[in-house]
């Protein structure tokens, strides 16, 4: 295959699994493997990287599609390279505080939850007398390496935070780094490695989740993720997803508000989304239920996977009359589209996009493009230096991972692990798989302590608050009133 081939074809399968996974949305996995053209390794004869473990402080070789489970060692909490304790968070809860003091408070690596007795703890699986250890299954290698390593970074993270300070009934937290490789086979045995060795999973993520549904359950293994991607998955009894949502429920908060900042802009709506996987029932839900809402969606049209040409979507959009423009797909075919925009001098009242473009890398290859974007968002924004556990997440990714990237995947596996914290000191002695996953069924209002908004975690429905941000004056910056806006779902009728 010539290399351009091979290039535009990795690039798909990139923009597929970072755009559809990070909606929160349930991927093909049929759909993204005919993208890719397999469902192991690129095929391109790549060579990957290493994945550096800054907890460990050793470099995993990441295989590439070979049948193994690459990163499959465990970091101990007092290894080479691990978080230096008297550099943990100051009594504020700002890390890097440099005095050593134990923070309290939710801000805590123990989230200020009174810890229950521990009278009756019990060594089991994962758990001996010293450590808990705890797996990360993510993306690392395979088609697009390196795709969700933000997750494994952030449950390093915290992971590193906590020891810094704290024990869980004596014990000090492990994490045995797996990796999935953007397939279901690859997820499946290293959810089997992970229900032998670990007593829960914390922060996973990966674009084809299908594999290990399976061996989770029926090991009994809590698997607290960042979030689910596939229907078998979402089934899976004892695994839980930070970022709730159900396709077919729809927030009508922030609709709501653009329709009243922009009236005649949403009463001409053009939605645009990428052809392929569960970008299409994400779409299709959307626009359905803003109608609901009272806006008039007058063009809905699906881009495929390999076009390079939007110039005749545009055109579309310039003979409908389009006001506002919705698009739903990677921050790379973002770009695209707004200079195929530029180029044919067509500029609507709104540009929005799904929360996947607030990406610094967006910001880069858009350049002046990005300035104006609307975005929808559940989680705070990075620059809000006024909220503290969006600079914990911050400080401690870089002490595991200098010149690491924080972002959305990062954020709630960061979430993921403090909650298996803080519901496991609260059960404490009655520590157990059965009463860890008992306790995450009841979890219907988690904020990871502000990090994101109110989360059905339980129940995984999506949540009825978001917020409006914007790029604007070269910076993101939030643009909707208050902390967050809140109201009802509205049932689509697509993809329930």
């Amino acid at each position: 295959m010539p290399r351009n081939s091979r290039v535009r074809r990795l690039a798909g399968v990139a923009a597929v699994v970072l755009a559809l996974s990070a909606c929160g949305s349930q991927l093909d996995p049929a759909t993204v493997a005919r993208v890719n053209g397999q469902a192991g390794g690129d095929g391109s004869g790549q060579q990957p990287g290493a994945v550096a473990d800054p907890v460990s402080g050793s470099d995993e070789s990441v295989a590439g599609g070979d049948g193994e489970v690459a990163g499959g060692d465990v970091a101990a909490p007092g290894d080479a390279g691990a978080a230096d304790p008297a550099a943990g968070a100051d009594s504020s809860g700002t890390a890097g505080g440099g005095s050593g003091g134990k923070a309290k408070g939710k801000g805590s690596p123990t989230g200020g939850v009174k810890a229950a007795s521990c009278e009756g703890f019990k060594n089991q699986t994962g758990i001996t007398d010293s450590t808990i250890t705890l797996a990360n299954v993510a993306d690392l290698s395979g088609p697009v390496p390196g795709i969700f390593e933000a997750s494994q970074q952030a449950a390093r993270a915290y992971v590193a935070y906590f020891n810094s300070q704290n024990t869980l009934c004596g014990r000090k937290l492990a994490l045995l780094n797996l990796d999935s490789r953007a397939d279901a086979g690859a997820d499946q045995q290293a959810y089997t490695k992970a229900c032998a060795g670990a007593f829960a999973a914390v922060g996973s993520m990966g674009a084809f989740d299908s594999g290990g549904a399976a061996a989770a359950q029926g090991c009994g293994l809590p698997d607290i993720r960042t979030t689910t991607t596939t229907p078998e998955r979402a089934a899976c009894s004892t695994c839980f997803g930070i970022y709730s949502i159900r396709p077919n429920l729809i927030a009508d908060s922030g609709p709501k508000w653009l329709a009243a900042q922009y009236p005649e802009a949403t009463k001409n709506v053009g939605v645009l989304y990428i052809n392929a996987g569960a970008a299409v029932v994400n779409a299709k839900s959307q626009a359905a239920a803003w109608g609901k809402m009272g806006w008039t969606i007058n063009y809905l049209q699906g881009i495929d996977v390999a076009e390079f040409n939007f110039a005749p979507y545009v055109q579309q959009l310039k003979d409908k009359g389009i006001k506002m423009v919705v698009y739903t797909g990677p921050y790379q075919n973002t770009v695209k589209l707004q200079q195929a925009m530029q180029q044919q001098g067509y500029k609507p009242d709104v540009f929005m996009q799904d929360p996947t473009v607030y990406d610094q890398r967006y910001v880069q290859q858009a350049g002046a493009l990005a300035e104006g974007t609307y975005v929808y968002s559940t989680t705070d924004l990075f620059e809000n230096k006024s909220n503290p556990e969006i600079q914990l997440y911050l400080s401690w990714l870089q002490q595991v991972k200098p010149g690491a990237v924080p972002n959305f995947y990062g954020l709630f596996a960061w979430s993921a692990t403090r909650l298996f914290v803080e519901q496991s000191l609260a059960l404490g002695g009655k520590l157990t798989r059965e009463s860890l996953v008992a306790a995450m069924r009841k979890v219907d209002d988690w904020t990871g302590n502000g990090a994101h908004t109110a989360m059905r975690v339980g129940t995984a429905e999506t949540p009825p608050c978001q917020k409006i941000i914007q790029y604007k004056g070269g910076r993101w910056q939030q643009v909707s009133p208050g902390s967050w806006l809140c109201g009802n779902v509205v049932n689509s009728g697509v993809g329930g």
